[in-house]
């Protein structure tokens, strides 16, 4: 009988892995052009930056109720319902835009999407062991590094059709491309023993008892004060993942005037350093060396950013390293900033903690795009200044955190 592929993959983490690139290969398409697109269509700096944060203040409110609906409606079934509605109905509506109002619609629909983005975390990480789930989201890491390869085919597709008519094709593959995972996962995929648990116990409460229940997992993140390092760390790297997704490659188009034809080069660049450093520098690095790497991730990342910044040249060596230095830093340290957030939370209390904690990470990234906005409209440098004082912020709270951590390992 053949071996199959990543034996150490079991159950719902399997399942999840194999459906994800028919996510991943679609968006990395079309998230490099998806500002330029709004851009043609003849939105403003401002109007891009209030429409990301009319959708970041969704999230809020879909975070609020994602712990509550992913135990009420159970994992498996909260990431189906909710991802085609946030995913597959928001790649229509962006798909046939045609001024502001359809982008706030679409902005509204694809807030939703906290819902089966706490349903999936509850689904990948619940039955898997925890000292396999650094090794879960190294690979989900690579998938994400894979799909970025196809960002090219979006530079091919808008240097034939042009802007507007590129991207429409882009979206209409990304509504059935991922409609096709969401139905393909739900098919290969179980529900977890937690979930099942949470499921009946829920019943048994109103909705109003369930809401005070889960609003009190804040003194839960306030409890513990390893636990809110670790989760300020998170929610700077959203913050900047955020700022940077929205306005780096409008930045390299409208301030340092690279063809925007070009662009989709860059996330393939950055792929192909991801998986050389995945197979070249990740087996080296020790399990105990893990807030190390991610120090260095950071560093590496907040460099890549001012060297952006300090020298704005259109020149393909200088781009090109500042885009293989922070391919090193995010490789080095998202799969384990990702694993020390899951290990910290309690696998009985993951939907209402993770959720709380998304509400936290939207309540500081809501004002990302509006922040951006006006910032580029000052100066186009500003939002990736940002992007760099979050990366060194984010080093500062890791240092505590390790310190912190081998201070109280010392002590036992």
């Amino acid at each position: 009988m053949a071996k199959p592929f990543f034996p150490r993959l079991q159950g719902n983490s399997r399942g999840c892995l194999t459906f994800e690139p028919f996510f991943l290969i679609p968006f990395s398409m079309f998230s490099t052009y998806a500002t330029l697109y709004m851009y043609e269509l003849g939105l403003t700096e401002v109007n891009i930056g209030w429409i990301t944060t009319i959708g970041l203040i969704v999230q809020v409110f879909s975070s609020l109720l994602s712990g509550y609906l992913t135990d009420r409606l159970g994992r498996k079934r909260a990431i189906l319902y909710f991802d085609l509605l946030s995913w597959s109905l928001a790649t229509l509506l962006w798909a046939f835009s045609q001024n502001l109002w359809f982008f706030v619609a679409a902005a509204v629909i694809n807030g939703f999407q906290r819902v089966p983005h706490i349903a999936f975390y509850c689904l990948i990480v619940e039955d898997t062991r925890p000292a396999d789930r650094t090794y879960v989201f190294t690979l989900l890491q690579i998938i994400g590094v894979i799909g970025g390869l196809f960002a090219p085919l979006g530079g091919l597709l808008v240097h034939q059709y042009g802007m507007v008519q590129g991207m429409r094709i882009m979206y209409v593959l990304a509504f059935l491309f991922m409609t096709f995972q969401f139905v393909g996962r739900h098919l290969t995929t179980r529900e977890t023993e937690a979930g099942i648990r949470k499921r009946q116990e829920i019943r048994e409460l109103s909705l109003r008892e369930s809401l005070v229940e889960y609003g009190g997992a804040f003194r839960d993140l306030g409890a513990e004060r390893n636990l809110l390092l670790i989760f300020g760390v998170y929610i700077l790297f959203n913050f900047q993942a955020t700022l940077k997704s929205t306005y780096l490659y409008l930045y390299l188009a409208d301030y340092i005037h690279l063809d925007s034809g070009i662009l989709s080069l860059f996330p393939a660049v950055s792929s192909v350093i991801m998986l050389l450093t995945l197979w070249l520098l990740m087996p080296r690095i020790p399990d105990q060396s893990a807030n190390r790497s991610m120090m260095a991730g950071f560093g590496l990342s907040a460099l890549s950013n001012a060297m952006l910044v300090l020298y704005p040249s259109a020149s393909f060596i200088w781009i090109g390293l500042s885009t293989i230095l922070a391919a090193v830093g995010l490789m080095i340290s998202s799969p384990y900033l990702e694993a020390a957030v899951q290990n910290a939370i309690d696998d009985d209390k993951r939907a209402k903690v993770f959720s709380m904690l998304s509400v936290l990470i939207l309540v500081f990234t809501a004002p990302a795009g509006i922040i951006g906005g006006w910032a580029y409209k000052l100066d186009p440098r500003i939002p990736l200044w940002l992007v760099t004082a979050a990366f060194a912020a984010s080093y500062l709270l890791l240092h505590l955190y390790r310190r912190r951590t081998v201070h109280q390992h010392a002590s036992n």
